[in-house]
């Protein structure tokens, strides 16, 4: 919750600020410490990488839905979830399930992205 409040300090009321400031002692993010937004496409591209991963080491694109991939942290596209290494953890199962059941809103380039990788419909 206090994070809420660093993150959020512009909508802050002033004497909300100013409470937190004197009583807490929290101060507002810097923008050093901001989390990166990810555009729908930063995210694809770093769920294809994971599943080219998949793909070059099994040979095929068969993922239980509960499946997560470990990557290298310069493998991804500055990840989402880090792993204790400080790689990044991506839901390769959930991700592939769901695009499945979106399959028929997908650009083109997508899923001819993924049938490059014997994606299984």
């Amino acid at each position: 919750m206090v994070n809420a409040q660093r993150f959020g300090w512009e909508q802050l009321l002033p004497v909300q600020q100013w409470l937190l400031e004197n009583t807490l002692k929290v101060t507002p993010a810097g923008e050093e410490e901001r989390p990166v937004k990810r555009t729908q496409d930063t995210m694809w591209a770093l769920n294809l990488t994971a599943a080219r991963q998949f793909h070059a080491r099994e040979g095929h694109l068969r993922v239980s839905r509960k499946h997560v991939e470990h990557m290298e942290a310069e493998d991804a596209l500055s990840g989402r979830q880090g792993g204790a290494d400080g790689g990044v953890v991506v839901k390769l199962g959930t991700w592939l399930d769901n695009v499945r059941k979106r399959a028929a809103k997908l650009p083109q380039q997508r899923r001819a992205d993924l049938d490059a990788l014997d994606m299984r419909w």
